[in-house]
């Protein structure tokens, strides 16, 4: 009789053994998301912050630029070279190398090129017999990027169509 007894008491046991495994893998289970969470927590913050520290200085340079932009004005007033002049080139070379370590650079926009809104502001259109329609007549003033991000479009006017409004 006692051997009736003992295997039901087995056999409880067993039960009780696999629901801990299930409890066990559920668990593990449930760990393993949350550490696969965290994981790529880090890695979005990793990148928020590397682009932080790379565009976080967008603002002054964007002050900057519009230095850079009195510059060439007064480049342009000039007409005859003398001392002046010169330390004016070598300001103006000086700003814009530190402004390039920082990543800024020239957007280039000639005559001719076809009109890109995405690095360029179209400022007004005329008619052009040069130029096909759609194609930069003329860069009024020159566009930035800043890494891979357009800080400031080009300033151009823009060809159109002979006859339209």
């Amino acid at each position: 009789m006692e051997e009736t007894s003992a295997q039901p008491q087995e056999s409880g046991w067993e039960e009780r053994l696999a629901a801990a495994e299930k409890e066990r893998d559920e668990y593990l289970a449930g760990w393993q998301r949350t550490k696969a969470d965290f994981i790529n927590y880090k890695k979005e913050e990793t990148q928020k912050l590397e682009e932080i520290a790379r565009y976080g200085s967008v603002g002054l340079v964007k002050d900057l630029i519009s230095v850079l932009d009195n510059f060439d004005l007064a480049m342009r007033s000039f007409e005859k070279e003398g001392p002046v002049e010169k330390g004016l080139y070598l300001i103006r070379t000086q700003l814009e190398d530190i402004l390039k370590k920082r990543g800024l650079e020239k957007i280039s926009v000639k005559p001719g090129d076809p009109f890109d809104p995405a690095v360029a502001e179209a400022l007004s259109e005329v008619e052009s017999e040069h130029h096909p329609p759609g194609a930069v007549v003329e860069e009024i003033e020159p566009g930035y990027r800043m890494h891979d991000k357009v800080v400031r479009p080009a300033r151009v006017i823009v060809s159109k169509d002979k006859g339209r409004e």
